[in-house]
């Protein structure tokens, strides 16, 4: 008996030790895209100018649009079956999904590249200079190689290549500034088509690459697969249908605040985002790649899909509240740092809207339940409803309030998408928080909304004292959860013990 639990504990380590590795495996990629697309951002600026960058940044929304409405979801349904099927260990039925997904992906990007070149010449209303109607035509192959990209991603993080995954993201990162610093130097504007297109054949050939060395392409026995995998389209177009709601719902935010306030209005929300959102998101980036799979694989055991769910969301919680707390009380040196002293109004409103991710670490291990489930209404439900709620708080917080005013929608929006789900998979899955997981968030949010209070007082120096204080306590708390949940403070002691002795 004693055996026995202490080879459980053993196992719990073990999979919080997993969790924490990849969160802070993929953290720390995206972090590093980040700041490699910022020196990039610069290259861009400084080669191409203001109109140089608006025309990469309307190519760029375009196609990615075409591609997210053509693709049917296959990069991010095709994960759950992926995933099943390797767990199963049924080799056979592993490599014929492979064609069935394979398959798919062919289609989708054939559509996507017709798609393309048929809306090429609707395309060029949105731009109010020159004619950019070939411009679509050429940009036609970067769709379908995203498409063939997208499938290829899905079977490698079904299969758990992780290592690769995280491979594959730092060398296009590289890959694409080294590629537009040369062809933006070389041949200005007119490099702005071949750089995307290159850029997509690149991260096509660099998951191929991986992808085919696991599974080899066979074009025999492909006939009639096409048939097959309707379960993995159904979920994809709730996640396609999904992701233009959300679109629909950000262009009605910015239209609304270029209607009441004006351009400048959304400029400065779009940093907000940018910032509290977008930046500060990327502790969550390994959920898709790492917690999905795992996820989808579980099957109908309640209690162990509960003890996932919530060791997910205590690792995010770990990780990100420290981080955000620090955030918050450094926003006045990073908004200047990102941007320009022009951006200063954003602080305010960024620094609320920060508070949004602490319920983002609950809502989204939660929320993938119903993708993990194949429960395409649930999800598309709980996305349309979180949608509108966004909306509606926004309009109603930049009526009242102004700018700030939409960082406290954003944060109360997010608090309500938490009772949603929360609530959706409390009924439909049995799920429930764990005790530790109350007693982290009892401890962090408060910590974090007493961070942000702190931003209110008068006295800079007692205002930035209080708050690095108190993000530190954060961290201590992280630090302390961390050393006993995991065995990772162990090993790394042993690590060092070893080098020591082995140098004496």
């Amino acid at each position: 008996m004693h055996l026995n639990s202490k080879t459980m504990k053993e196992k719990d380590r073990g999979s919080y030790g997993h969790v924490l590795k990849y969160v802070g495996i993929f953290g720390g990629v995206q972090g590093l895209s980040i700041l490699v697309g910022l020196v990039r951002n610069k290259v861009v600026a400084y080669f191409l100018g203001p109109d140089g960058m608006g025309l990469i940044s309307l190519f760029n929304s375009t196609i990615n649009f075409i591609s997210q409405s053509t693709n049917l979801g296959i990069s991010f349904s095709a994960v759950k079956h992926v995933s099943e099927l390797f767990d199963s260990g049924d080799e056979e039925r592993i490599h014929h999904f492979v064609k069935v997904v394979r398959a798919w992906s062919l289609l989708t990007a054939l559509i996507g590249m017709l798609v393309c070149v048929a809306a090429g010449p609707l395309m060029n209303h949105t731009f109010s200079w020159g004619d950019h109607t070939l411009h679509f035509v050429l940009l036609a192959p970067a769709v379908g190689l995203m498409a063939v990209t997208g499938g290829e991603t899905a079977i490698l993080k079904g299969c758990r290549r992780l290592s690769a995954l995280a491979l594959i993201q730092v060398v296009n990162v590289f890959v694409a500034l080294v590629m537009a610093a040369v062809a933006f130097s070389t041949f200005g504007q007119s490099g702005i088509v071949p750089v995307i297109v290159m850029m997509a054949f690149v991260m096509m050939l660099t998951t191929v690459w991986y992808s085919y060395k696991l599974f080899p392409l066979q074009l025999r026995g492909s006939h009639g697969v096409l048939g097959e995998g309707m379960g993995m389209i159904r979920l994809g177009v709730a996640f396609v249908l999904a992701g233009i709601l959300g679109s629909g719902a950000e262009i009605l935010i910015r239209a609304f605040l270029n209607k009441t306030g004006d351009l400048g209005a959304v400029g400065f929300y779009n940093a907000g985002l940018m910032i509290a959102v977008t930046y500060s998101g990327m502790v969550f980036s390994a959920m898709e790649t790492d917690y999905f799979p795992r996820l989808s694989a579980v099957g109908d055991d309640r209690r162990q899909i509960c003890d996932m769910v919530n060791r997910q969301i205590e690792v995010s919680l770990l990780i990100a509240s420290p981080l955000l707390a620090l955030l918050i009380v450094f926003m006045p040196i990073v908004i200047p740092l990102l941007f320009t002293n022009a951006f200063l109004p954003v602080i305010n409103m960024a620094q609320v809207a920060v508070l949004s991710m602490y319920f983002k670490a609950i809502s989204l291990p939660i929320g993938y339940l119903q993708l993990a489930k194949a429960n395409s209404m649930g999800y598309l439900l709980l996305e349309g409803l979180f949608d509108v709620t966004m909306v509606l708080l926004v309009i109603v917080g930049y009526h009242y309030w102004g700018l700030i005013g939409t960082g406290v929608a954003l944060s109360i929006s997010y608090f309500v998408d938490v009772l949603l789900v929360y609530a959706y998979a409390y009924v439909k899955y049995g799920y429930r928080l764990s005790l530790s997981v109350i007693q982290l968030i009892a401890i962090q949010l408060p910590l974090g909304i007493a961070v942000y209070i702190s931003t209110w007082l008068d006295n800079a120096w007692v205002s930035w004292g209080i708050g690095i204080i108190l993000a530190f306590v954060s961290m201590a708390v992280s630090v302390n959860i961390v050393h006993q949940k995991t065995g990772l403070w162990n090993a790394f002691k042993t690590r060092i013990n070893s080098k020591l002795h082995g140098h004496g």
